[in-house]
């Protein structure tokens, strides 16, 4: 038996209407909006308090008063269909709300929009033919807990500028050959992209959103962003996108006082604008706004294989106060600073995706201490499977970018982590946070000379990979960039003809490969079984760990310090030799060449708890992996 209709719209039935009010609506997308078809469209909107909806556009010269919607029950929702509409004309409601007021707005679920600065919505078919079956069916085997996952950090907007166009944004599909290769010989496994939905300010980067269910006209269309993944898909290539429902722009033709009430912001002044971007806060608790996220999100994974979306802002959706001083916010029904409508909705959120895509990944941006990010929701968790570890990043760079003779002071900074490395499923980023807003390039943050500051960022990467934790590089990072980030410039691609930058660019290759080749630094990243201390000295600057899954193991000696250290003595559970697998000082990186001579036979002395006994010389702000055979 068919669902029966609504009695309005030809596509929205009763059973739509009741999940898109009770707040459990996922599929958002295929019902409100504007539809083309054969012989018009149809449109559909939600504005509860308006007293009446018309749909104006390129199809009828703009008239407000030619195509007026009805209302379905007492939903919310207004519908029609307007004869003669088609693919590519641009429109708007036209919002009469209870004052008399009239608001003219974007269509809050438009599947693509004009280019910006303009503002309209564009009516679009979303057919593609995908050719990435052998990927999907598989994807569930390359992004779970037990898997290598590194994942390069990319703005569309400037990782490639055409300078033989005065260097123009580039379109999806025109990054697709160039992007793949690159990402393709340094061995990422993911590329992850700063939001694409559509934003109207650039230099937001696409976290002041408009347009939750539009990819950004200034990149192409729909189509072209979906061919751009299918072949990062082909090549072998995960797809992890942006996703913000933090917060969302303020735009007058957009979401804010959308049919002249507090829709999808908070009616509590309170609460209604974030006080670090001055941007909308959603209203969490409101069933429909919960409904119209989680069908955004739903939208990006189903109608654009996304393989992963990493969640922006989580902190502050988590915590009334945050960035509110005293007298700035009022405590939550139990007398806590605990948002508890945002809570409810990230553990809806997550619980309706990995029920609809087990094998997906939903990743935090959480800079807090807040317990069971990735645990799942029905064990009190908030069902993420991964989080950034923010107090790894802030500890790291902060210890490295102190000079050397000061760092045996700090050496805690380094074995903190430790203490809570499996408390979470974490993902390690050196993201594009760290590389704006005048903090600099990673390597502008590193002490000494130039020679130096490319061993230190050297060192930096080598650290990252061979701690528990899946990985994160933003664009530019590969390339040593002295820069900090410029949206509006691509990136200096012609740091690679200089051997230092070229070094790093091939460190980083190896260093992903190695990754990925090697269970040891991988597969137990979620266990504290598969991480071990070796041996530390702060007054050397020496720290050395072991990574372990079953029988393999992998041995990571990091030297903190500009001064070569020889007779470095570590025990190991496994005799024989241990073949120096990479090493950061080593010529091809830009390095001195010194080392092991390729390895070192572990002697059959017990040494601090352990069989074995290997001694190792340790280049200079270097970082070398060793392991059995």
């Amino acid at each position: 038996m068919s669902p029966k209709r609504s009695g309005g719209d030809p596509q929205i039935t009763e059973d739509d209407l009741f999940w898109f009010n009770e707040g459990t609506h996922r599929g958002l997308g295929r019902k409100l909006g504007g539809h083309p078809g054969p012989d018009g469209a149809s449109f559909a909107v939600w504005a509860p308090s308006a007293s009446a909806v018309a749909v104006v556009g390129d199809f009828n010269g703009w008239d407000r008063g030619r195509h007026r919607l009805t209302p379905l029950a007492d939903s919310g929702i207004w519908s029609g269909t307007v004869r003669g509409a088609r693919q590519g004309d641009v429109y708007k409601f036209v919002i009469t709300a209870a004052t008399g007021e009239q608001l003219e707005k974007a269509d809050p679920l438009a599947a693509c929009s004009e280019v910006p600065p303009k503002t309209g919505s564009v009516l679009w078919d979303l057919d593609y033919t995908w050719h990435d079956a052998d990927w999907m069916e598989g994807r569930g085997r390359r992004s779970s807990l037990a898997d290598p996952i590194s994942i390069y950090e990319v703005h569309l907007g400037s990782w490639w500028r055409d300078p033989a166009d005065s260097g123009r944004l580039c379109r999806y599909d025109e990054l697709a050959p160039r992007l793949i290769e690159h990402t393709v010989r340094h061995g990422f496994t993911h590329v992850e992209f700063l939001p694409v939905m559509e934003h109207p300010f650039y230099g937001s980067w696409g976290y002041q959103v408009t347009g939750y269910f539009a990819p950004s006209a200034r990149y192409g269309t729909p189509q072209q962003l979906m061919a751009l993944i299918d072949a990062l898909h082909l090549a072998g290539i995960g797809v992890i996108l942006d996703w913000v429902p933090s917060h969302f722009a303020t735009d007058a033709f957009s979401l804010g006082r959308f049919d002249g009430t507090q829709l999808y912001e908070h009616a509590d002044p309170g609460r209604a604008i974030h006080p670090d971007w001055r941007s909308y806060v959603f209203n969490y608790g409101r069933h429909e706004v919960r409904s119209f996220l989680c069908s955004s999100a739903e939208h990006w994974l189903s109608t654009y294989h996304a393989d992963a979306l990493r969640v922006d802002g989580v902190a502050s959706m988590l915590y009334l106060d945050y960035s509110r001083g005293p007298g700035e916010w009022t405590p939550n029904e139990h007398g806590g600073r605990e948002d508890l409508d945002a809570v409810a909705f990230l553990r809806q959120l997550n619980t309706g995706i990995y029920a609809d895509h087990p094998d997906v990944q939903v990743i935090a941006e959480e800079s807090t201490a807040w317990p069971g990010v990735s645990r799942p929701a029905h064990l009190g968790g908030l069902g993420f499977g991964l989080k950034w570890d923010m107090g790894w990043m802030h500890d790291t760079l902060g210890y490295l970018a102190r000079d050397p003779v000061h760092r045996r002071y700090h050496h805690d900074e380094l074995t903190f982590r430790a203490l809570y490395a499996f408390d979470e499923h974490f993902v390690l980023p050196l993201s594009h946070d760290e590389v704006v807003h005048e903090k600099g390039s990673l390597l502008a943050k590193m002490p000494g000379d130039t020679w130096q500051k490319l061993a230190n960022l050297r060192l930096l990467y080598g650290y990252q990979f061979g701690q528990p934790g899946k990985k994160l590089l933003f664009m530019g990072a590969e390339l040593a960039a002295w820069e900090e980030w410029n949206h509006d410039a691509g990136l200096d691609w012609g740091l690679l003809e200089d051997p230092g930058h070229a070094g790093m660019a091939r460190w980083v290759a190896d260093l992903n490969a190695l990754y990925r080749e090697r269970p040891a630094l991988h597969r137990s990243d979620a266990e504290p079984s598969g991480f071990e201390w070796a041996e530390n000295d702060a007054e050397a600057g020496l720290l050395s760990f072991l990574r372990r899954s079953g029988d393999r193991r992998m041995l990571i000696v990091c030297n903190f310090t500009p001064v070569p250290r020889h007779n470095v003595e570590i025990g190991v559970d496994v005799g024989g030799r241990w073949t120096e697998r990479l090493n950061s000082d080593a010529v091809e990186y830009g390095g001195s060449g010194q080392g092991n001579l390729g390895g070192v036979r572990a002697q059959p002395v017990p040494w601090h708890g352990r069989s074995r006994l290997l001694t190792l010389s340790v280049p200079p702000l270097a970082c070398l992996f060793l392991e059995p055979g």
